[in-house]
């Protein structure tokens, strides 16, 4: 990964450029010259685990759906699938699905059916 000035090593820093778009989450360059095309995924422990997450939301509740082992573009297709068959909004965010609204056990059973070992994260 290049070295830029200013770059110690850690990962923070700025996700979003009016003048370049989306940045890059792993090497904090914009998509379109990323120097990594995102080659360090999540850890995986071949568990899909759906939550629910009330947090920075004003109350309202999202179900989560984190460790799918599938790539962005696929992520992005179940999604839309899900969201689909929930008949609810939702969106990708750092390889976490998040689907508006508690659709926790629909979405358990259709990852089930998926061929997926699914465990029920959360209270």
């Amino acid at each position: 990964m290049k070295k830029r000035d200013g770059d110690d090593g850690e990962r923070g820093g700025l996700v979003y450029s009016s003048e370049q778009g989306s940045m890059c989450p792993v090497c904090r360059f914009p998509v379109a010259s990323c120097v990594c095309r995102g080659t360090t995924a999540p850890r995986r422990d071949a568990v899909v685990r759906v939550g629910r997450e009330t947090q920075g939301r004003k109350g309202k509740g999202v179900t989560v759906i984190s460790g799918v082992p599938l790539d962005a573009a696929a992520l992005a297709a179940l999604a839309a699938e899900l969201k689909r068959k929930c008949g609810s909004g939702g969106t990708v965010k750092g390889g976490t699905i998040e689907i508006q609204g508690d659709h926790r056990d629909a979405l358990v059973r259709e990852l089930e059916t998926r061929g997926w070992k699914v465990k029920r994260a959360g209270a």
